[in-house]
């Protein structure tokens, strides 16, 4: 910790942390594992985002397993190549829409290496049994076709029928290999392609898309905390998003499903207390036929609004949340309006890394006049406004996505179902104490992340036996202590 501290430049802690990786495995999960709150931000977003943009000039070894196109009809041997027969994890991409920062072609491969890194580090899921893909199909990224650094293929994107049956190649072939329990999760697949893979493939795979549904398991959680605050159910709300990608419309489907199980309601009722503001301005009935899919069920009958401003006057919000990948877009007039309208405006500004954050805690607070109730998805330092200090809450999908890892893995469940995230939601919440709400937290504090990992685990465990997705029988009689016995420990063992 000592020589990583010695580097001024983030990038260069990132280098030194993932040579370490590199040099001794059980090192980097010790140090990682007890010093989490100062790395995350290193070996994750924002780091991360730099390290991808520049990965093939900081390139020291190869991580993780390419599967190009080269590779057609050949990816089951490619699979059979990697050196660990064992793999109970899968993360992808292809590199399209890294972070907030767009396509990265083959170097969005750091995202796929950080997030197994965390798997690990916060969710216990053995190192050997994690497997980082990065499917390179080309990048339309011109700086990087032009890079002599870069790493990938040097040609445009391959899309339609080309793109499709090589991802179909690659869903077969990791059952084939691994089996109908390894978790497949899709990272920062462009819109079009994510949401179109995850509906193709969870009714036969085990598969988990962090950016739409992990990002809304977070927000929702963050969200219950929150009622704890201004008090009222979920319903009693109106929510106004903006950002119509994966993340707004995946956390919108998410409150929308827990309103529906918590009043009785109709899905299609209960998205109606939930609107999104895209580049067009306010997504509406009269705009449907233009509209990509995904956001068609959220265009509720309504006159047009031009921008994010206009649409706060006339929907009046009582919680606003940014999922647009485009920073300063909270304007300090579009805070101050929304403040207006509530006695604690809930301002969730989740866009990655903090460059794009649709506003910064500061700002959050100082305009709303101390009264925000705020979260954002990159870190921020803590704010004092008015001789009082606030601890801005992080909506990091790492609280999440380790956690449902473990209770899908500790339950051998087979399918991802919707009531397993909404239990994650929900036990994320419930760790969040009042002394935490005090300092103005709507997230458990991130030095307990194992435990807080471990009881998400469960949750989603106890969901999937209750569904009948689990295949571990008989169930183990203490989930809690079964779940933290699986759990991998970075110890050195003793020897006699």
């Amino acid at each position: 910790m000592h020589n990583i501290r010695s580097y001024a430049d983030p990038l260069q802690k990132y280098i030194a942390i993932m040579s370490l990786q590199e040099r001794n495995e059980r090192l980097f999960y010790k140090v990682l594992i007890d010093h989490v709150e100062e790395l995350l931000p290193v070996v994750y977003t924002p780091t991360v985002g730099e390290a991808c943009q520049k990965y093939g000039a900081i390139f020291q070894q190869p991580h993780g397993l390419y599967i190009s196109l080269k590779e057609r009809g050949k990816v089951l041997d490619c699979l059979k190549n990697w050196p660990e027969k064992f793999v109970q994890v899968i993360v992808v991409t292809d590199g399209e829409r890294i972070l907030g920062l767009g396509d990265l072609g083959c170097q969005g491969m750091g995202i796929p290496v950080g997030k197994l890194a965390l798997y690990t580090a916060l969710g216990g899921i053995r190192a050997s049994a994690c497997l980082p893909i990065t499917i390179d199909v080309g990048t339309n990224n011109e700086t990087l076709l032009k890079d002599p650094f870069y790493i990938g293929l040097r040609q445009h994107r391959t899309t339609g029928k080309e793109y499709d049956d090589l991802l179909h190649e690659f869903m077969c072939a990791v059952k084939q290999t691994y089996g109908e329990k390894v978790l497949i999760q899709f990272e920062d697949f462009a819109n079009h392609n994510a949401f179109k893979l995850l509906a193709k493939y969870q009714k036969t795979h085990l598969v988990f898309n962090d950016d739409i549904q992990g990002t809304a398991v977070v927000a929702l959680g963050g969200l219950l905390a929150a009622l704890k605050v201004t008090g009222g159910t979920l319903a009693d709300h109106t929510f106004l998003f903006l950002g119509a990608g994966e993340a707004g419309t995946g956390i919108g489907e998410m409150i929308a499903l827990e309103i529906s199980e918590q009043t009785g309601c109709s899905l299609e009722d209960a998205r109606k207390k939930i609107w999104l503001v895209d580049s067009k301005g306010l997504v509406v009935k009269s705009r449907r036929e233009t509209l990509q899919h995904f956001k068609q069920n959220f265009a509720h009958e309504h006159e047009g609004c031009k921008d994010l401003l206009s649409a706060v006057k006339a929907i009046k919000p009582t919680i606003l949340i940014g999922t647009s990948g485009v920073g300063k877009t909270f304007t300090q007039e579009v805070i101050e309006t929304f403040a207006s309208y509530n006695e604690k405006p809930v301002i969730f500004a989740l866009s990655n890394p903090t460059s794009q954050s649709e506003c910064t805690a500061e700002q959050a607070y100082t305009w709303s006049k101390g009264r925000a109730i705020f979260a954002s998805g990159s870190p921020f330092d803590p704010v004092t406004y008015e001789g009082r200090t606030f601890v801005p809450g992080q909506g990091n999908n790492a609280y999440i996505f380790p956690g449902i890892g473990h209770g899908v893995l500790v339950s051998g469940a087979i399918r991802m179902h919707d009531d397993m995230l909404l239990a994650a939601a929900r036990s994320l919440a419930a760790q969040v104490e009042q002394e935490h709400l005090d300092q103005g937290l709507n997230y458990p504090p991130f030095q307990n992340i194992r435990k807080i990992s471990a009881n998400i685990a469960v949750a989603v465990a106890e969901k999937a036996y209750e569904l009948g997705l689990a295949t571990r029988l008989p169930k183990p009689a203490n989930l809690l202590s079964y779940a933290e016995s699986c759990m991998y420990s970075p110890a050195y063992r003793q020897y006699r």
